[in-house]
């Protein structure tokens, strides 16, 4: 989801300065000073512009500067550390999404970190990936690949923005529920992966899929299925891959962004927290903002999306097991 087009990302950019302020219920908890946003992500991504929409949410409602820390490196790793080393008083929030804050407890042998480090204090934004074949692939549905794949076994090439990366990964499990095999060819972003694609070097992937829409409506790629449990209203045709065959009733991949809080944060400053990324969300040109990104607002209570982050880590730790990957930290 990092990987969206430049004209989507400014579109939002230009717009989180004016999201219009629905007023959170109040709380007994105030910052009383200036509030830090740690993302692990380079600016310009979805993560990023999850931040700053609730940074310019935030600086209108609290009347407290609001700074977007960008500390990208080591796969969200390296930010997600900056962050717990600050006092755990609720003046300082990670905005972390699903690799960091989910498939790395199973990725990585020797991750700096724990689950329970962390207070789940609310989702903010959730999207799905597309199932896209090259148009030299004979296939228009999940079905005829499924059967491609089952007829000759590794005979297909499919394409990612890098090993556990949300893409792969998506890969992974599509190809464990329906028993098939297929070659991985990791690079090193979505970009690369999907020139090879468009080349006829690769012949399926999941992207994310604002990014790929351009070339789905141009028909370099035809899409077959979305990832998530819902159709997407980008592509409303495009059924959800559970509902395109028993054996993946089970399958949900979405792409995440999500704030959190350190888990010795007062109780009362994950409340009011929550209460003001809610009050964000419901906002309708915040809808419409992420809408256009191919997203949408990932509205919870914090007991809500501590249980959805829980779940997350746990269906991952089972892909992750499964298919043997194991990743080392750099």
């Amino acid at each position: 989801m990092e990987h969206l087009p430049r004209r989507v990302l400014m579109g939002i950019a230009a717009a989180s300065a004016g999201v219009p302020v629905r007023r959170a219920a109040a709380s007994g908890w105030r910052p009383s000073r200036p509030v830090r946003l740690v993302v692990p992500a380079p600016p310009g991504g979805i993560t990023d512009i999850g931040a700053r929409l609730l940074a310019a949410h935030l600086q209108e409602s609290w009347g407290q500067p609001c700074v977007v820390d960008n500390k990208a490196g080591g796969g969200g790793v390296i930010g997600t550390q900056d962050f717990l080393r600050a006092a755990p008083d609720g003046h300082t929030m990670l905005v972390g999404n699903i690799g960091p804050q989910a498939t790395a407890y199973s990725l990585f042998r020797n991750l700096p970190y724990t689950a329970d480090a962390f207070a789940p204090t609310s989702g903010l934004i959730r999207g799905p990936n597309v199932l896209v074949v090259h148009p030299s692939v004979p296939a228009t549905s999940v079905s005829e690949l499924v059967a491609l794949l089952r007829r000759a076994p590794r005979s297909m090439n499919y394409g990612s923005s890098g090993i556990g990366q949300s893409p792969h990964l998506a890969g992974v499990w599509f190809l464990q529920l329906t028993g098939t095999e297929a070659t991985h060819v990791p690079f090193r972003g979505s970009a690369p992966a999907m020139t090879e694609l468009l080349a006829g070097n690769l012949q399926f992937m999941f992207e994310n899929l604002i990014a790929a829409s351009q070339h789905i409506q141009a028909g370099r790629l035809r899409a077959i299925a979305v990832t998530s449990a819902t159709r997407s209203p980008l592509f409303p045709d495009l059924p959800p891959l559970r509902d395109t065959a028993p054996d993946l009733a089970a399958y949900d991949v979405s792409t995440w962004v999500a704030l959190f809080g350190h888990a010795a944060a007062p109780r009362e400053a994950i409340i009011s927290w929550n209460a003001e990324a809610r009050a964000m969300l419901q906002s309708p040109q915040t809808v419409a903002q992420l809408r256009q990104a191919g997203s949408e607002p990932h509205v919870a209570m914090p007991e809500e999306f501590a249980a959805f982050v829980n779940a997350e880590i746990g269906k991952w730790r089972e892909v992750i097991r499964r298919e043997g990957l194991v990743l080392e930290m750099n």
